[in-house]
């Protein structure tokens, strides 16, 4: 089932700003913030000129339609040409698209920056004014919110390693080769949790890192799911973890122990493989890498392999390739139906839209969706103070219980320490 609110916008203005310099999230208004920021550049929006949200078989293949339809009833006026330029979609899907709900929104205003350009779009019966919001300054990012207090989500940490014991149990029956599972845990402060501060220093502590914010999910992946860019189709699959040392001599060992680990290159060979076999068929070539690079984030460090390729004429839209390949193995397992079957069964919790795609779509086809990871759940409305956290690992069938959930503390302590004062 399906439903879209909002007005029928019939334009869309891009206004050039050329080189102008700020930060893209100390614009953001407080409320129905939308962001895609790396290093600087990307897209941030508020308001909504059109709202769908979507659930159940084919939704985002019925996300995709919409989308194209929207684009068709609208006149557009862009002389900046780049992608993100032009009409704008951001969406957050469920992990499970068939049983969740994605939203998807076109913002009433958007404010890009790509290769050093700047430009800001404005849909429907906005005006010049409507991009004119109080500045959030950065120094604002350090305000404190307050002593935090943590709870467990749906299952506490005892719990959690007999469903990691389970889950090795099954697949040491054959019953699959990979699933991964996560954890949610529950954080209130004592003051309200404005979205901008979370959104300037999770970009300030992971800079190369995509941070995100649609639908008060908010989080720093580094795993982009899928990036087009007219006929070239990209991916950088993460799947394997070590976590970091503030001694460098134990951090070097760390870094050597997960480039030499089996059990993590095993673990990051499923996430490859179920991308590229679920890629490939929409593709006239694909270039997939041999070996993994290891990629270095604050607290982590993560096996990592980019994949490029070129998409065939007849290939779907950005919407609908993320349809054919996600859950990748890197967030689900393999068998696909398998991991998602015993998910189901023992995980305990909906993890609603953490996991799933999160990005944008231009009126092109072009964009770029990541996996929402390392994220926090804004909840309690406007003004809340409460959040929910998520992190999760693959289990393969030499996984130990303790050691994964060692690897979701370590990843779980991205968000926190981005919450914390």
């Amino acid at each position: 089932m399906s439903t879209a609110t909002g007005t029928t916008t019939r334009e869309v203005v891009t206004t050039p700003l050329g080189r102008r310099r700020s930060d893209l999230l100390t614009k953001l208004p407080a409320q129905g913030a939308l962001a895609w920021v790396r290093d600087g550049e990307g897209l941030v929006g508020w308001g909504e000129a059109a709202r769908l949200e979507v659930t159940g078989p084919g939704a985002l293949d019925r996300a995709e339609r919409w989308f194209a339809q929207w684009c068709a009833d609208t006149r557009v006026d862009d002389p900046v040409g780049l992608p993100g330029s032009g009409p704008v979609l951001f969406g957050s899907v469920a992990f499970d698209p068939e049983r969740g709900t994605s939203v998807f929104v076109v913002p009433a205003v958007v404010l890009g920056r790509r290769d050093g350009q700047t430009w800001v779009t404005t849909a429907g019966d906005h005006g010049d004014d409507d991009h004119e919001v109080t500045e959030f300054p950065a120094q604002a990012a350090d305000a404190s919110i307050g002593r935090l207090t943590y709870a467990d989500g749906a299952l506490d940490a005892v719990t959690w390693c007999g469903v990691v014991s389970e889950a090795v149990r099954r697949i040491g029956a054959g019953d699959l080769g990979k699933v991964v599972l996560a954890r949610d845990v529950l954080v209130t402060a004592d003051h309200p949790l404005d979205p901008r501060r979370l959104l300037l220093r999770l970009a300030a502590r992971f800079p190369s890192c995509w941070t995100f914010a649609v639908e008060g999910l908010i989080g720093a992946t580094p795993e982009l799911l899928l990036r087009r860019t007219g006929d070239q189709v990209g991916s950088r699959v993460l799947a394997g973890t070590a976590a970091r040392s503030s001694d460098p001599a134990a951090d070097t060992a760390l870094g050597a122990g997960l480039a030499g680990s089996a059990k993590d290159h095993a673990e990051h060979r499923y996430a490859i493989d179920s991308l590229a076999a679920s890629l490939r068929p929409f593709c006239t070539d694909l270039d997939v890498p041999s070996r993994p690079a290891v990629l270095t984030l604050p607290n982590v460090r993560h096996l990592a392999t980019d994949v490029r390729g070129t998409l065939a004429p007849d290939a779907p839209g950005l919407l609908g390739l993320l349809a054919a390949v996600h859950p990748t193995a890197a967030v689900g397992g393999t068998p696909r139906a398998a991991a998602l079957d015993l998910i189901r069964e023992i995980e305990g919790m909906d993890r609603g839209r953490y996991a799933g795609p999160v990005g944008w779509v231009d009126a092109r086809g072009d964009g770029e969706f990541g996996l929402a990871l390392r994220c926090a759940q804004l909840t309690g409305g406007a003004g809340g103070a409460e959040a929910r956290l998520f992190a999760g690992c693959g289990i393969v069938g030499d996984s130990d219980p303790m050691a994964e959930l060692a690897e979701t503390q370590a990843k779980l302590a991205a968000v926190q320490a981005a919450l914390q004062d």
